[in-house]
């Protein structure tokens, strides 16, 4: 099986937030468990979206729902490691598009993860996929566009 590689391109990332890992991060091997990789990864998302002042939903409905995500592991983190959450969108459509992480210890400057969470805005309220709003796209100017 071929394994999955993930490279992004420099100007796509837009926000970086630091985290520590917690000693209930780790997991049975005493590294940083995937599961506890994803919760991070989870909170850089939603530190990101509200720095760029997008709501988890908006009073119609409108949000943002996560359709993928994946995640390239590079080196393993400890208790008390501090990693940066390097955080950016590429590959919009007319639907959504990619949220992309780079994590790092900048203490020895290791490359720890990389991740891609695709994502769409969704009608919670008429349970459709629904069009990017238009203030959304006007927040990241560098972006890329696929269709």
């Amino acid at each position: 099986m071929a394994r999955l590689q993930l490279n992004f391109p420099e100007d796509q990332f837009y926000y970086s937030t630091p985290m520590s890992v917690r000693v209930t991060d780790i997991n049975a091997a005493n590294h940083l468990g995937n599961d506890s990789m994803i919760s991070m990864i989870s909170e850089a998302r939603a530190r990101f979206l509200f720095e760029f002042g997008v709501a988890e939903t908006e009073r119609d409905g409108t949000g943002i729902i996560v359709t993928d995500l994946a995640t390239t592991y590079r080196a393993e983190a400890h208790a008390r490691d501090q990693l940066l959450f390097e955080v950016g969108v590429m590959d919009f459509n007319k639907y959504g598009g990619d949220i992309i992480f780079r994590i790092s210890r900048p203490l020895d400057r290791k490359l720890v993860a990389m991740a891609k969470s695709g994502f769409v805005f969704y009608n919670y309220k008429t349970n459709q996929v629904v069009m990017m709003p238009e203030d959304f796209r006007g927040k990241f100017d560098r972006v890329n566009w696929i269709d």
